[in-house]
């Protein structure tokens, strides 16, 4: 028998896959004004050389963006002043817009809402810890994937945002930590994770160029390590593979939150397609490619998926697939207003993660932020659309 939503429905009555799209191809709107970081090096000198401006004022306009963070023409004194608002509008747009941002865990973490050129709003997370500043950025406005127990994930998917406008969630966040906008943590960024608003593999074009800017050294882009980065994915297994042929050693969080089909179908509709054990032998062939331990990302969510019972099948699947490739992250369910979903109780949640490590498996229950303040992905955005109407 089907385990039951807290609803009491059974997972089978949602039947997935009436909700899934046949494609993953976001809504078709007006593309996002072309930007530095959109292009590659080259393409950059070739735009300037084509109008006019010598080529070499890319790489000077480059480390301005990517190694000071400026984009204010005012500042960029080793250009010819009579030069600069040209180069600022040929590959300097403005892109983002901040709506609010606010604070909490006495100033550690700062959750942002940006307005994006067409309207359309994302968020970001700036945390600081003692010896990292994390970012946690959006790759989509909305998302696709349709899981019923994210905020996010019931507003739909608007459309998937440009290289550069990833990557200037990025700027402008690493310019608050350097004017000290924390209260704690290095003021430079150290860490970047896609697990804000969207499915990073559901637009791995853009996600594919902000990773090559994200890591690249500058004029290229910000030269950050490409272990402190972390892409995140539900299941997208072909995804999976194709972010193996790019070539960056960054971490693959999957987004498991079900060890057996029979529950993950309706928590997860994507494992219509990709099942979980398709979706693990992916995760492990990524770390025997790359080296990189994946992290498993579980929300406990209380009387659906927090059964010790489970916490056992998931370490058999990891287990039946070698030891040491995997890192699991249960995740103490941050529930948007109204929700029926709740977070499981800390009884449940100890005897969950006390079976995993009796079994060998690594496990780390994940440091959650800003549940005070809308913390869950997606409820500023989603917020702010119920006030506009």
């Amino acid at each position: 028998m089907s385990a039951p939503y807290p609803s009491g429905k059974p997972v089978e009555s949602l039947d997935p896959t009436k909700r899934l799209p046949l494609t993953f191809t976001a809504p078709r709107r007006g593309k996002p004004p072309q930007h530095l970081a959109d292009l590659t090096r080259s393409e950059r000198r070739e735009l300037l050389h084509a109008t006019g401006l010598p080529a070499f004022r890319a790489d000077q306009l480059s480390r301005h963006y990517f190694t000071h963070l400026h984009r204010s023409g005012e500042q960029m004194t080793d250009i010819p002043q009579s030069q600069r608002e040209v180069l600022v509008d040929k590959l300097l747009p403005s892109l983002a817009d901040k709506v609010t941002d606010i604070r909490t865990d006495d100033g550690a973490t700062i959750k942002t809402l940006w307005r994006l050129f067409d309207g359309v709003q994302v968020e970001s997370v700036l945390m600081g810890y003692r010896e990292r500043t994390t970012l946690c950025i959006s790759s989509q406005a909305g998302c696709g994937m349709a899981c019923p127990f994210c905020a996010t994930g019931q507003m739909g998917l608007t459309r998937n945002l440009s290289t550069a406008e990833i990557i200037e969630q990025v700027r402008i966040n690493a310019q608050m930590a350097a004017a000290g906008a924390l209260s704690r943590g290095p003021k430079r960024l150290t860490n970047i994770v896609f697990m804000g608003m969207g499915e990073p593999l559901a637009n791995l074009r853009a996600i594919t160029g902000a990773l090559t800017r994200l890591i690249e050294p500058s004029p290229e882009g910000f030269g950050l390590s490409a272990r402190h980065i972390t892409v995140s994915t539900v299941g997208l297994v072909p995804a999976i593979y194709k972010l193996i042929d790019l070539g960056y050693p960054v971490t693959l969080a999957v987004s498991l939150h079900a060890p057996d089909d029979e529950l993950r179908d309706g928590l997860i509709p994507v494992n219509s397609r990709w099942k979980v054990g398709e979706l693990l032998d992916a995760a492990r062939h990524y770390f025997r490619e790359t080296g990189r331990r994946v992290s498993i990302e579980y929300a406990l969510i209380k009387d659906v998926n927090d059964q010790a019972w489970r916490a056992q099948l998931l370490a058999d699947e990891l287990n039946a697939r070698g030891h040491g490739w995997a890192h699991v992250n249960p995740i103490p369910l941050n529930p948007t207003p109204g929700s029926m979903w709740t977070a499981a109780t800390q009884s449940a949640e100890t005897a969950f993660v006390s079976t995993l490590r009796s079994a060998g498996i690594r496990t780390t229950v994940r440091d959650t932020r800003g549940s005070d303040i809308d913390g869950a992905c997606g409820q500023l955005a989603t917020k702010g659309k119920g006030d506009r109407q």
